[in-house]
């Protein structure tokens, strides 16, 4: 006899308890949805989407409105909207107890800006994917200038390196090779402010220091261009101290196992 009452009070609790939490969710859903805690995580200074700027996207595209209710607010099609962004690597939205929810962005890391033979520009990640430049930010990376046929957000340099006509038909993974060794190298951050692909297919490095025009010649792989940056590093160890950074108008890097330079007249 008692077992039964103490089933039967423990059922009668139970029952309670969830028609108290049915009753508080429904109540919860048809409360007006808190502002998001954004949090959006940047490598390095290149803060190309902020706070501000994501929530006023999210209102414009009708995902975020005035007297949103916890039940019209979309978690998934935000998050999918965020992700497609060229300028964000990542994306998770999600909510939490207490009716508050969060958007924690990740922005990818620009390695250089390209200015394409059609007039548009646009910017390259660490990753190979393109990004639409931002009125909010101009990062200070290596501009490619050019013949350049490339555009924004057609290929990525992994799609590229797949396929042997997007090889034969498209730079960016040319640009991506030599841009990238300059962003992650201390000196030639420094010292190479731009690349420039001639109509021959020849890339040019402009430096900084100095008024030489420094030819590169071709970027096939991450060898032949780790190679090239390592004679032109030795040279400006070895034989610049001893000349000066104003003694060449050319240095170039296209010989196997040499330097060579023209002086100025």
């Amino acid at each position: 006899m008692k077992s039964w009452i103490k089933i039967t009070l423990s059922t009668i609790v139970l029952l309670a308890v969830v028609v108290v939490l049915w009753i508080s969710n429904t109540e919860q859903k048809n409360v007006n949805t808190n502002l998001p805690a954004i949090h959006i995580a940047v490598k390095g200074e290149n803060a190309f989407l902020t706070e501000k700027e994501l929530y006023l996207r999210l209102k414009r595209k009708g995902l975020i409105f005035n007297g949103q209710t916890n039940k019209e607010l979309k978690i998934h099609k935000i998050e999918a909207f965020i992700k497609n962004m060229t300028e964000v690597l990542d994306a998770k939205v999600y909510t939490n107890l207490g009716g508050t929810w969060n958007i924690d962005v990740e922005i990818r890391r620009p390695i250089a800006r390209i200015f394409n033979r059609y007039g548009d520009s646009y910017y390259l990640d660490e990753l190979g994917h393109t990004i639409a430049t931002s009125y909010l930010y101009t990062a200070r990376v290596v501009v490619v200038t050019g013949d350049i046929p490339d555009k924004k957000g057609k290929l990525t340099v992994d799609k590229i390196n797949k396929n042997l006509k997007y090889i034969a038909n498209y730079s960016l993974d040319d640009i991506y090779r030599i841009s990238r060794f300059v962003a992650n190298d201390k000196l030639f951050a420094n010292q190479i402010c731009q690349i420039h692909k001639e109509k021959s297919g020849k890339y040019v490095l402009i430096p900084r220091v100095g008024e030489q025009k420094i030819i590169f010649g071709s970027a096939f792989s991450n060898e032949e261009v780790k190679v090239k940056f390592r004679k032109l590093a030795d040279f400006y160890r070895e034989g610049l101290p001893y000349e000066g950074w104003s003694a060449y108008d050319c240095i170039d890097l296209t010989y196997d196992n040499q330097v060579v330079c023209s002086k100025k007249q």
